[in-house]
């Protein structure tokens, strides 16, 4: 098949499985173009099969931004027609499902499908702009098939847009190949001396993240045992955790790593993942986590029950619940029989649940199925 895939280039979610998805699509033979504004930041090397095809925006002096949206759509609509693609699968309704629906208006006489997948700040945030909530709706509507990254989020999306449409949920995935356990990690040597425990946070800094609920977890673990806290990622909140990490006086325990790229080492460094997020449609960080034998301590919000299992694979705690998450944190780092458990069971869940290969066959068996006509 000849497959078109749209995302957002920078860290994130969204982006990371749309550019995943499109390398194992092309090493199973098919052929694939990325329509964006940037390379994907998890893109790395050349892949055979993979065609990129950037936007280029231009400027008028009569209108105060560049036309993005329509640019995009019309780029959509080249690209279609110049390279006869099959699919169109967008990550997000706003914008590329919104552009997809006007590239087919633009390319009336061919046939390609529009796939739209929903990671959450689609459904969860833009929809609450009331400019935005009619325009995604439509995007949703509009798309042939349309799937989510967790059974919660197919839940949310009908109920808030009213949508009785099926919509498909395919869950997020993981290399394990690329992330896996790696007990001789000389990287964790650079973070922490032999005695401290490493407890991590990756995410787009953003408050519903709720960074300020990793640093006060970090410091009730802190005062029982020697350990350091990984903060990985790029936002808003950064300025307000760097402040507050330095009015705890925890500076010399807490590391701000910045954005990076390539995070299976730095996951399979640490000990504990931290997830207090109180909006999160699936968590792909903890899974990466959890696939480098990684157990989580997180909250009960949106799709994170979906991916940790509580007692099983990590804690989840009430958002907020700075304390009930220090104490699990404790029990886990404290108890090497407990730890040994949940570790094992996280990396099997990653393996057996959330593979990489079950996920692609999946969007393969969607392509093929609304190709004939015989998907909804």
């Amino acid at each position: 098949m000849r497959i078109g895939i749209s995302c957002y280039p920078t860290i994130g979610g969204s982006g990371a499985v749309a550019t995943e998805l499109g390398k194992a699509l092309a090493r199973r033979g098919h052929q694939v173009h990325f329509i964006v504004t940037d390379v994907p930041f998890r893109l790395g090397e050349f892949h055979q099969n993979i065609y990129i095809h950037e936007l280029d925006t231009v400027s008028y002096p009569v209108l105060r931004t560049p036309p993005y949206d329509l640019s995009l759509a019309a780029h959509m609509a080249d690209i279609v027609k110049r390279y006869d693609l099959d699919i169109l699968h967008v990550h997000y309704a706003f914008p590329f499902a919104v552009c997809a629906f006007l590239a087919k208006a633009i390319v009336k006489n061919h046939s390609f499908k529009v796939v739209t997948t929903l990671h959450g700040t689609d459904v969860t945030v833009l929809s609450q702009d009331k400019s935005l909530y009619e325009v995604i709706k439509l995007g949703i509507e509009q798309s042939d098939v349309v799937t989510a990254v967790s059974q919660s989020l197919v839940t949310q999306t009908q109920a808030l847009f009213g949508i009785e449409r099926h919509i498909h949920c395919v869950y997020n995935f993981v290399d394990t190949d690329v992330f896996h356990p790696d007990p001789n990690s000389e990287l964790r040597r650079c973070f922490a001396d032999r005695d401290e425990k490493v407890l991590l946070h990756i995410s787009n800094f953003r408050r519903v993240k709720r960074i300020s609920d990793v640093i006060h977890v970090f410091a009730q673990v802190r005062q029982s045992m020697p350990a350091k806290l990984l903060l990985v990622g790029e936002g808003p909140e950064l300025n307000h955790a760097r402040d507050l990490v330095q009015s705890l006086q925890l500076d010399a325990s807490v590391l701000f790593l910045g954005k990076q790229d390539q995070v299976a080492p730095i996951c399979a460094a640490a000990d504990l993942f931290l997830l207090p997020s109180e909006k999160e449609s699936f968590g792909l960080v903890a899974l990466e986590a959890m696939a480098c034998g990684v157990p989580v301590v997180g909250t009960t919000a949106g799709g994170i029950p979906e991916v940790v299992v509580h007692g099983e694979t990590g804690f989840l705690a009430s958002v907020g619940d700075v304390d009930t998450m220090a104490g699990y944190a404790k029990t886990l780092l404290t108890d090497d029989a407990l730890y040994a458990r949940f570790s094992d069971a996280s990396v099997q869940r990653a393996q057996q649940v959330f593979h990489i290969d079950h996920r692609v066959q999946e969007y393969e068996d969607i392509y093929k199925a609304v190709l004939k006509g015989s998907c909804c």
